[in-house]
């Protein structure tokens, strides 16, 4: 199966982390002595095998289900199964980890990355709070200041945007 290559650019600007991706990168954490119990890998064997009967058979079930294997070996080897078999089934091991270990699920390594659209969220805010701060100053110096800078930022907003701030600034400074 060819892979399309994850790069800082697509995270950030274009499509999420696929569900294979993120089962490559919480393996280690899954298969991890303690985390998962021999039932609750049971309860999610048998969910795979239950509602999705194309995703993990009755005799592919029964194989992850040994009792003779380790606890390790087993998880290790339905997780492998599953990259194998794509997103949509990497997908539902999420759904059905989610169903029965949402504790677990909600501390997979995968969901605690804090992406570059945080932060860039964050400074947003932030300076859309200093500009409403800025623009409501009632020194008159300023305001005169911020329609000029907004006059000469046609590339950084957008037309209707600045036309809009301008008009009430303008209105502001009227009511002053």
């Amino acid at each position: 199966m060819a892979r399309k290559a994850v790069t800082p650019w697509t995270m950030l600007f274009g499509k999420y982390q696929t569900y294979y991706d993120r089962l490559r990168q919480d393996t280690a954490f899954l298969t991890s002595n303690g985390r998962l119990s021999e039932q609750l890998v049971d309860k999610i064997i048998l969910q795979l095998n239950r509602v999705y009967p194309q995703i993990l058979t009755n005799k592919e079930a029964e194989k992850f289900r040994n009792p003779k294997a380790s606890l390790h070996s087993r998880l290790s080897n339905l997780i492998a199964h599953l990259k194998k078999k794509g997103d949509k089934p990497c997908q539902e091991f999420y759904r059905a980890l989610q169903i029965n270990a949402e504790q677990l699920y909600n501390n997979l390594p995968s969901r605690r990355i804090l992406r570059p659209t945080f932060f860039i969220a964050c400074f947003s805010l932030a300076a859309g709070f200093a500009f409403f701060v800025y623009c409501f100053n009632s020194d008159s110096r300023v305001l005169g200041g911020a329609k000029k800078v907004f006059g000469f930022s046609p590339i950084i907003i957008g037309r209707h945007v600045r036309n809009i701030c301008l008009l009430y600034m303008e209105g502001s400074s009227r009511t002053d």
